[in-house]
């Protein structure tokens, strides 16, 4: 674990970090298997790597690695034997703070040897290197939407998974002849218990991949802030979501990761315009706010720089891109040799989120109605050509004004021809 092993390993395109890491420990810490759960990551949030040793058909899961992060502290290590894959294994387990809640690299080691410090610090280092370096890569603003995603098709087809081995676990015993009844109810009883504390325990994974307290964000926002900030000597001004602030209300996680993007992304936009020159006291400064209200996130940027961001230099870097399908907005007031404030809003409500089809709501027969309408129909002729009756028609009519929300025939056949149904 050299100096090279490093270089190599930030050299390495993502994808392969965990098997670089692997190999550049493997002599020092034998290990069967190595395992990542990183929190929001930007790369794959949960994968596995190496020769299993558990029961056949039966593999290490997110659920079983995440249950260790209460062992660890938020940057430090443990060792000791946990279950794995229902089987108690030898595990050295590494935290690395970077990323927020404890990011963990996981060994299925080969002995209970306990691990000398002189080989723990290194291993230590090698994984806060990758952190921080993935950290660094979150700047690219479509990175989180897609790692949420991904996080979650695991979650839930670990989920799916874990629901079918309990049905069939429970099938296997209702069917055994061999069990009287009493024999059956009480395993049957054991094996339910067993699979709803499973499932519960995969469902809280799910829930904490697709949401997140605001409080919780800023803060992440604000660490990762400091570690690009300090190397450009540039001082971090931080307006935190104030108490009366919905600081308790969970959000979801496609708003935390955008709000999070977005900021990142103006920031490194402010750092390079910043570079142009100083307008101001001749500091360089970046302070972010972050508001939370009932009804939307507001996230500010505002730097001392010589106030030529414009909006296209965020378009190139994506950020209109990021915000539109949520619904955000953002506004550039940049001055002349003052500096540039850059504020986000994006929508909480459902209501408020753009481009949703209004004629998503009506059934098929509603639509073929409401075509007619856009046609400029009368009642009689409309019942004629889908041959219904006419009352049919009056009440298909007034159902789609009601569904709708207009008050008119007219204003029903305007949002039709609007939304491509004419």
């Amino acid at each position: 674990m050299d100096l090279m092993a490093a270089v190599e390993l930030i050299q390495a395109p993502p994808s392969e970090h965990l098997a670089r890491l692997s190999s550049a420990l493997a002599e020092a810490i034998p290990h069967r298997e190595i395992a990542q759960l990183t929190r929001n990551s930007s790369y794959a949030s949960f994968k596995i790597i190496g020769e299993p040793r558990s029961r056949p058909g039966v593999a290490i899961t997110a659920t079983d690695v995440a249950a260790l992060r209460s062992l660890v502290t938020s940057k430090g290590s443990w060792q000791g034997r946990a279950p794995m894959a229902g089987v108690d294994m030898p595990v050295l387990a590494l935290a690395s703070g970077i990323m927020g809640q404890a990011a963990l690299l996981v060994l299925i080691r080969t002995e209970d040897t306990p691990v000398p410090e002189e080989h723990m610090r290194p291993a230590q280092a090698l994984w806060e290197l990758v952190t921080v370096y993935r950290e660094g890569l979150r700047s690219e603003p479509l990175a989180a939407l897609r790692a949420a995603a991904a996080a979650r098709a695991v979650a839930i087809a670990e989920l799916r998974d874990a629901h079918g081995a309990a049905l069939t676990a429970l099938l296997g015993v209702l069917r055994d002849r061999a069990l009287n009844d009493a024999h059956a109810r009480a395993r049957s009883v054991d094996l339910a218990v067993s699979a709803v504390t499973e499932l519960r325990s995969r469902v809280e994974l799910d829930r904490v991949l697709m949401e997140e307290r605001p409080g919780n964000a800023f803060e992440r926002l604000a660490e990762s802030l400091r570690q690009i900030l300090r190397a450009r000597g540039v001082r971090l001004d931080l307006g935190p979501p104030d108490a009366e602030d919905s600081t308790d209300r969970l959000l979801p996680a496609d708003v935390t990761h955008t709000a999070l993007a977005v900021v990142r992304a103006t920031v490194h936009a402010s750092l390079d315009d910043q570079g142009l020159g100083l307008g101001g006291d001749g500091e360089h400064r970046v302070h972010i706010g972050w508001h939370v209200s009932t009804d939307e996130l507001r996230a500010t940027v505002r730097d001392n720089g010589p106030g030529t961001l414009t909006r296209h230099t965020l378009d190139t870097r994506r950020v209109t891109e990021l915000l539109a399908p949520l619904g955000g907005r953002l506004d550039v007031d940049a001055v002349p040799g003052w500096g540039t404030t850059v504020t986000f809003e994006i929508p909480l409500s459902s209501s408020s989120t753009p481009c949703q089809d209004p004629l998503a709501k009506l059934g098929a027969r509603e639509l073929e109605v409401l075509g007619q309408l856009a046609r400029g129909r009368r009642n009689r002729d409309i019942a004629q050509t889908l041959h219904i009756s006419e009352s049919t028609v009056k009440f298909h009519v007034a159902r789609i004004i009601g569904k709708l929300g207009v008050s008119t025939r007219g204003e029903a056949a305007a949002l039709a021809h609007q939304w491509g149904a004419a």
